[in-house]
């Protein structure tokens, strides 16, 4: 069988996407050409790679084991090609990051990094923690910066840098007011404004924070860091989450932190890509240009 680069471009597109619509749009094809490319593939294989659900196709076995490898092919012919021509090979990533390292991170890193690579073209995609670790899984981003921790043999987790919490309340708050050092028990019964469960930050909190007090009320839980800043800002409980957030507000006096030396608040922060991806120069260059 002789398989063609346009049937493994539409068979990763179709994995990537989900439905031939949509991969279609990104090959750019005619919706027909792309399922009759699929189509084809499949037949020269004599298999199925995909359950077909309703207009969703899923990836089945086969098809998750197969998509490495034309991930792998794609990305060789592409730079063997642009090396012919004597070209740089261009970079095109698609990047993911959590709230915290995608609000108060990446931007400059961005800038700094398309200021020495003009040519480059990045893609942003934003999500906690739980949300990156499965994009990264199936391959629908090259690399993720996350705050949160991953333990799937099949993700390489690569330390980047570190990031420091706190524990901030309102200037008004009643523990805001004690004229001593505060201990853990000082917290039970107080109100919890968190981020959502799946996320980096309340990994932490629930690991470093609430084994140790006794009734916590967790009042909401929000998926953004502002929203949790602004209701903690206005007198409504206490959060836990990363300095980064936290300073804007602190600087014009709305928030302050509390000294809680007994709680461990530092945590790591990784890069995640997956162990079977191609690694080509351009995603090589911005992974030592983050680690730099």
């Amino acid at each position: 069988m002789r398989m063609t680069l346009r049937q493994l471009a539409v068979f990763v597109a179709v994995a990537q996407e989900g439905t031939v619509t949509k991969a279609s749009e990104a090959v750019r094809l005619t919706q027909s050409a792309a399922s009759m490319a699929l189509a084809d593939l499949e037949d020269g294989l004599g298999t199925v790679l995909f359950d077909r659900l309703g207009k969703r196709l899923q990836l089945n076995d086969l098809g998750r084991f197969l998509l490495p490898q034309a991930l792998e092919i794609l990305g060789r012919c592409e730079a063997f090609e642009q090396a012919a021509k004597g070209e740089l090979q261009s970079i095109d990533l698609r990047i993911g990051a959590t709230l915290t390292i995608s609000d108060y991170l990446m931007p400059d890193l961005m800038a700094n990094f398309l200021q020495q690579q003009p040519q480059a073209h990045l893609q942003l995609q934003v999500g906690n923690t739980r949300q990156m670790i499965e994009a990264v899984s199936q391959f629908q981003l090259d690399l993720a910066l996350i705050e949160g921790s991953c333990h799937l043999p099949q993700l390489q987790c690569i330390h980047w840098r570190d990031d420091e919490m706190a524990v901030c309340c309102s200037p008004d708050h009643p523990l805001a007011q004690l004229n001593r050092e505060l201990t853990p028990q000082d917290f039970n019964h107080i109100e919890w404004i968190l981020r959502e469960e799946g996320s980096g930050t309340r990994e932490v909190f629930d690991q470093a924070i609430l084994k140790d007090i006794q009734n916590a009320k967790i009042r909401l839980t929000l998926g953004h860091n502002e929203a949790i800043l602004k209701i903690v800002a206005g007198g409504l409980g206490m959060s836990c989450i990363s300095k980064l957030a936290i300073q804007p507000l602190l600087d014009n006096g709305r928030l302050i932190i509390l000294d809680t030396p007994f709680w461990q608040l530092t945590r790591p922060l990784f890069m995640l890509v997956h162990r079977q991806k191609y690694q080509g120069p351009g995603l090589k260059t911005f992974m030592q240009f983050c680690n730099e």
